[in-house]
């Protein structure tokens, strides 16, 4: 039987690297065919896993530089995180010094001194707001010019591009919708200028396109094309358990590897290491690595769902603010609530939403259907039929179990 070790919710490769072969077949086709990608799945699906193992499988034939801009504010700090990135890569490097060194009035050994933080303390002085883009080009000319084809993985580029579009309570201001036009139309003009020289990939922990559409600048990215990434299939996720058990000595009884599997319904990869993880400490705990189907839905009440440690669910309401904004996220999480307390965001919901909210400048349908698009866009809720559910299970739950003692179902007492 395949053996597999605890990802311990970090991004994974090589051995590590738990099935996707279709997924990542698919991914290199595209690369191969000089496509420009936007990677599109819901929180915690591998999508970091799948660029890093494409760039570990890739290497021989592409200089491949992962980017990424999570801590990054503005154009000018993306442009001096890339420039740092490329010190690892000698070739790219040599060029890429020469931008900054006569810029800063310094030598080229004295960039090549400094450990990372200090270079790109030292970089970032070089890149003001008013030369980014210049310095930037010059960046993508040295990339365009490297022996091999180069493919540029920037992850959390949402994050970047709602930072630069919004101000304080999450608002977009002019200023920002401005920045980001001007940081978007540049990339996608490189992306062009480039083609076939430069593969670029864009992803993140929220969707790109709901705040994009919140500001009415979806075209700037329309030569990237989307890569969905699903959850595993039954097949997969019960494959997965049963090579994780195998490394760490549990024994599954009574096939509770398919009850972990049924009860999570839908199979984000993470979920499903976590629940073992769960499952095999509970086995150390009481030393006995058997592990029968009848523990299965206490290890899931008790463990999966409970409110210690959860930050990568907790981090499902702080994306869903990050992105709507303080004005709108009361209403947002009013809806989701809704569907995780009465288990369906029902029609007659959506309309006493919508009676019971006023937005200053905005109608109030406008607000729903654009929470809508979010819940639908990031992987929250699925519509059923006239439905909107949640689309995993243990997220429901633990919204639930979070939220539904301070909260009563919005139609009680009014039908």
């Amino acid at each position: 039987m395949k053996k597999l070790t605890k990802g311990g919710g970090n991004w994974v490769r090589g051995d590590r690297f738990w099935d996707r072969e279709i997924d990542l077949k698919l991914f290199i086709e595209r690369i191969d065919e000089g496509q420009h990608i936007s990677l599109v799945a819901q929180r915690r699906m591998g999508k970091t896993s799948l660029m890093k193992e494409a760039a570990r499988q890739l290497e021989d034939r592409y200089t491949c530089v992962f980017v990424d801009l999570e801590q990054c504010n503005s154009a000018a700090d993306a442009i001096a995180t890339l420039s740092v990135k490329l010190k690892r890569y000698r070739h790219l490097w040599d060029k890429a010094k020469d931008v900054f060194a006569n810029i800063l009035n310094i030598t080229k050994d004295s960039l090549e001194e400094v450990g990372y933080d200090d270079l790109y303390v030292k970089v970032r002085a070089g890149v003001t707001s008013g030369d980014w883009s210049a310095k930037g080009d010059r960046l993508f000319t040295i990339l365009s010019e490297a022996e091999k084809p180069v493919l540029l993985l920037l992850d959390e580029v949402p994050i970047l591009i709602n930072r630069m579009l919004k101000g304080e309570n999450y608002r977009i201001t002019p200023d920002g919708k401005k920045a980001t036009d001007e940081f978007l139309s540049w990339l996608r003009k490189n992306s062009i200028e480039h083609q076939g020289k430069v593969r670029i990939v864009l992803s993140g922990s929220i969707g790109i396109e709901p705040v994009l559409n919140q500001a009415g600048l979806s075209a700037l990215i329309n030569n990237f094309t989307p890569f969905e990434l699903k959850p595993w299939d039954e097949n997969t996720s019960v494959g997965c358990l049963r090579a994780l058990a195998n490394q760490y000595s549990v024994e599954f009884l009574n096939n509770a590897e398919y009850e972990m599997v049924k009860l999570l319904e839908c199979c984000i990869p993470h979920h499903v290491q976590m629940f073992f993880d769960h499952v095999y400490t509970s086995c150390i705990r009481r030393g006995n690595m058997k592990f029968d189907a009848s523990e299965v839905k206490d290890v899931y009440n008790n463990d999966m769902l409970s409110t210690r440690g959860h930050a990568e669910l907790t981090h499902y309401e702080e994306r869903l603010k990050l992105v709507l904004g303080e004005e709108v996220f009361p209403l947002a999480l009013g809806m989701a609530t809704e569907a995780a307390v009465t288990k369906a965001l029902t029609p007659e919901a959506i309309k006493a939403f919508r009676d019971l909210y006023n937005f200053e400048n905005r109608e109030t349908l406008d607000v729903i259907k654009e929470i809508l698009w979010v819940f639908e866009h990031d992987g929250y809720l699925k519509l059923v039929d006239d439905d909107y559910l949640f689309v995993s299970r243990l997220v429901r739950d633990w919204w639930e179990r979070r939220h539904s003692l301070s909260y009563t179902p919005i139609l009680n007492g009014s039908i």
